[in-house]
């Protein structure tokens, strides 16, 4: 990941896709960093890479005030919608990058990344964020894999997704190497979180994992709504093949499935609590 550089078009079409597309987060995430935390209804949450508030949604009523940050206006606009629909009311969305951080939003009780520092100059963005958190104040890194399941050997009672006959799929459009924005990450993206936390000066992680077992049915829509709002097959990066590549994604689904309806057991979810 070395020779990336994040660029705006990240996410470019994707947001409008992550309801649909993403398994939302079990209710008991929320839960259990609630129940670690002492979580009161008091106090200021900030979410870093919200996108369109999945996890902060379901946090905010467990403070006072919420904060949620991303760099993708339409991430936040999605976000704003899902707000009102839930009635959160309680939550403000500031359209910023994490490396511009403090940005004047003060100080917080906890600070939650879920599924977006791998996108963040992580060095800068956990002093940065460290220096916001209030005495006793917690990060919390959460990590989880919702745009598909668990793979495990077992029997279902639908089809799987073909994940791999779907990523294949894209490759073929798109090139072998995994697309992002307008560069490339030939090797994925970056890991060794917890050697950038302890050089930042945290302590810990205290680890949460929740496992609900729970299996999801999803359709075959939801399935090209998931691939769509991943950062390596976001919809700008098919250009004008964009209709051509939906419509071999949907078939490719109606072959594997001819009901158009698939199931997936939920990944477990991680939740690592860092203090500074």
């Amino acid at each position: 990941m070395t020779d990336w550089e994040w660029d705006p078009t990240l996410f470019s079409g994707s947001a409008a896709h992550y309801a649909d597309g993403r398994m939302a987060y079990p209710a008991e995430v929320a839960e259990a960093i609630g129940a670690e935390l002492g979580l009161d209804g008091t106090g200021r949450l900030l979410d870093v890479g919200c996108g369109p508030g999945s996890l902060t949604l379901s946090l905010a009523p467990r403070f006072a005030e919420a904060v949620g940050v991303d760099a993708d206006a339409d991430m936040l606009a999605e976000a704003r919608r899902r707000a009102e629909a839930a009635g959160v009311s309680n939550v403000t969305w500031r359209h910023l990058r994490a490396e511009e951080l403090p940005a004047g939003l003060g100080s917080f009780r906890t600070a939650v990344f879920a599924q977006s520092f791998h996108w963040m100059d992580r060095s800068l963005v956990a002093q940065k964020v460290r220096d916001m958190l209030e005495p006793g104040g917690v990060w919390v890194h959460v990590s989880a894999s919702t745009h598909r399941g668990w793979i495990v050997d077992e029997t279902l009672p639908l089809p799987r997704p073909p994940w791999e006959d779907v990523d294949a799929l894209v490759a073929a459009y798109l090139g072998p190497v995994r697309r992002a924005g307008q560069g490339f990450l030939a090797g994925g993206t970056a890991g060794g979180e917890e050697a950038v936390m302890r050089e930042a000066g945290y302590r810990g992680p205290v680890r949460i994992t929740v496992d609900t077992g729970s299996v999801v049915e999803r359709s075959a829509e939801a399935i090209v709504s998931a691939v769509f709002s991943l950062s390596y097959a976001a919809p700008h990066l098919f250009g004008d093949r964009l209709d051509e590549f939906a419509a071999d994604l949907r078939a490719l689904l109606g072959k594997a499935s001819p009901t158009g309806r698939f199931a997936e057991r939920l990944s477990p979810i991680e939740a690592a609590l860092w203090r500074p």
